[in-house]
């Protein structure tokens, strides 16, 4: 049985949530059920299926992340938060 796509709001609606130099402060959840990216307030949330194994997991966030931002991974980098659920990205222009 093939997996759910993963659930993604509008590029719109993560873009705005970054401050002026292009950082986006995210929640994640390893290890979830389902992928998905939501909005709360004004916290992205990111769930992905990976393990926070060997990086596994930042690297699950970082292409989701890209793919709902409409961009290839290679303009987001983790600026903080490589071992916590709290992280950093810098989107790059």
């Amino acid at each position: 049985m093939a997996r759910p796509k993963a659930d993604l709001p509008p590029a719109d609606a993560i873009r705005v949530l970054a401050d002026a130099q292009g950082r986006l402060a995210v929640r994640v959840t390893p290890g979830a059920r389902s992928e998905g990216i939501s909005i709360e307030g004004l916290r992205v949330m990111v769930k992905v299926r990976a393990v926070p194994d060997g990086g596994a997991a930042n690297d699950a966030v970082l292409k989701l992340l890209a793919k709902a931002l409409g961009l290839p991974p290679s303009r987001l980098r983790l600026l903080r938060g490589a071992t916590s659920r709290e992280k950093v990205f810098q989107v790059e222009p």
